[in-house]
């Protein structure tokens, strides 16, 4: 059925001829995907009827759900430990033998964050042998070692401690905030089930280790929840903290950009008041911008060009070799390594599935905040990233997907996929942070 968005769309895009007079069938499917591409906007534009109030009760549950989240986090990295601990497992960056459990929850990464909140980042940049910068700790944004840094200092408080507590309590924030985003988009079910999969879900454990993840995950909740109420001046304060706390907030801008560029073309049947067309402009260029800026700090501060992108491709040496970087391809580039032409097909079945999905009518019921997020992170992982073993670290913040009502729409459903979350964190904690790296 047409309705008056639809009308809306295609007069701003231009008129299209009907499908019966198109005489190639390439232009036919072509038609067909633009009707599709319009349908998807529009739905996405519209509210979702299943989006009932919030009460205290169901923030307070959620709490609770956090709260045995975390307890179980907890649990199972305990298990590992001793674990590790009793058959002599090498750990961490350096290969060493674990020693206690402090150390076991703040080393990787968490020794990197504690690294910069002691003494700062390098002035310059470290080469190898060959005159090649090797992995440094440009790549880890300065929010969270700074706040390590000052609460240790006031409190005496080792840093490790710090971390570890600013994680726990950041993921109770970004449950509650991503709890009360899904709420706003979606049915209460789905929102609920959405909260639980994430407290339990296969990489949650990060939430109790000193990374920097549920904090960006806590800000970048709170954004979303004020770009679907349309507060975008809001959003410039908490945006900019998280484009210094976690990668990732460029593809948020792209979302903004894409929210923009509907809600122009929609609005005779949804007004855009000057005041919202000016705010939210402008708020998608600051943290666009915000989120270009930390590789040119980077380059002033350690005098090379293009610093942080060559500190973070160092990591892809061992995978994948040395080379430049271009957007677009490190997937296919890892593909074709180890894999070759068949990975390469893989690789765009994977983007195929990615766009069927994204496309899909369950995804469209989420809203076009998130559903253009989801859109514009994949891209953004998929232009800038190695899918190695941290691609699964990295698919946190598109946690708000779980309101995908698929995975909670029956019984059987939802005790299907919290036992795979379960399931999942236990192989996740051995693999990806115990035997393996995250």
């Amino acid at each position: 059925m047409t309705t008056s968005g639809d009308h809306d769309l295609r007069g701003a895009a231009g008129s299209l001829p009907p499908a019966a007079t198109v005489a190639s069938p390439l232009r036919r499917r072509a038609v067909r995907a633009w009707q599709g591409l319009l349908d998807w906007f529009e739905e996405t534009s519209q509210p979702n009827p299943a989006v009932r109030p919030v009460t205290a009760r169901a923030v307070r549950a959620v709490v609770g759900v956090w709260a045995l989240g975390r307890g179980v986090n907890f649990m199972l990295m305990f298990v590992m430990y001793e674990l590790a601990h009793a058959f002599g497992w090498a750990f961490g960056p350096n290969a060493q033998r674990v020693t206690t459990f402090l150390q076991f929850l703040s080393d990787w990464d968490g020794a990197r964050y504690g690294r910069v909140s002691q003494i700062g980042y390098p002035t310059q940049l470290p080469l190898d042998a060959y005159g090649a910068v090797v992995p440094n700790d440009w790549a880890f944004l300065p929010v969270f070692p700074w706040l390590e840094r000052i609460i240790s200092d006031a409190t005496g408080i080792p840093w490790q401690i710090v971390g570890i507590s600013i994680a726990v309590l950041a993921s109770g924030g970004a449950t509650i905030m991503l709890f009360l985003l899904l709420r706003a988009v979606t049915s209460p079910t789905a929102a609920w089930w959405g909260a639980v999969l994430f407290s339990f879900g296969p990489m949650s454990f990060i939430f109790v280790v000193g990374y920097a993840e549920s904090l960006y995950l806590f800000l970048l909740f709170a954004a979303m929840l004020l770009a679907v109420k349309r507060r975008y001046l809001w959003i410039i304060p908490i945006g900019l903290v998280a484009s210094y706390t976690r990668p990732g907030i460029l593809a948020f801008a792209l979302g903004l950009g894409i929210v923009f560029v509907t809600r122009w073309f929609r609005r005779k049947v949804d007004p855009f008041p000057p005041s919202q067309l000016v705010s939210l402009m402008i708020t998608g260029l600051v943290l666009a911008g915000a989120g270009l800026s930390w590789s040119w700090i980077a380059d002033a501060v350690t005098g090379t060009p293009h610093a942080y992108l060559l500190t973070e491709t160092s990591w892809w040496v061992p995978f994948v070799g040395e080379g430049h970087f271009a957007p677009f391809t490190p997937w296919f580039r890892m593909a074709w390594t180890f894999t070759g032409i068949i990975g390469v097909v893989l690789v765009a079945a994977l983007i195929a599935a990615f766009l069927l999905w994204i496309f899909s009518r369950p995804v469209r019921r989420l809203g076009m905040v998130v559903a253009t997020y989801g859109f514009g992170y994949g891209v953004y992982l998929f232009a800038v990233f190695l899918p190695q073993q941290s691609i699964f670290r990295l698919l946190l913040p598109m946690t708000p997907m779980l309101g995908d009502e698929r995975l909670s729409s029956t019984r059987r459903r939802r005790i299907i996929s919290l036992v795979a979350a379960l399931v999942g964190q236990v192989l996740a904690v051995l693999l990806l942070w115990t035997i393996g790296f995250p």
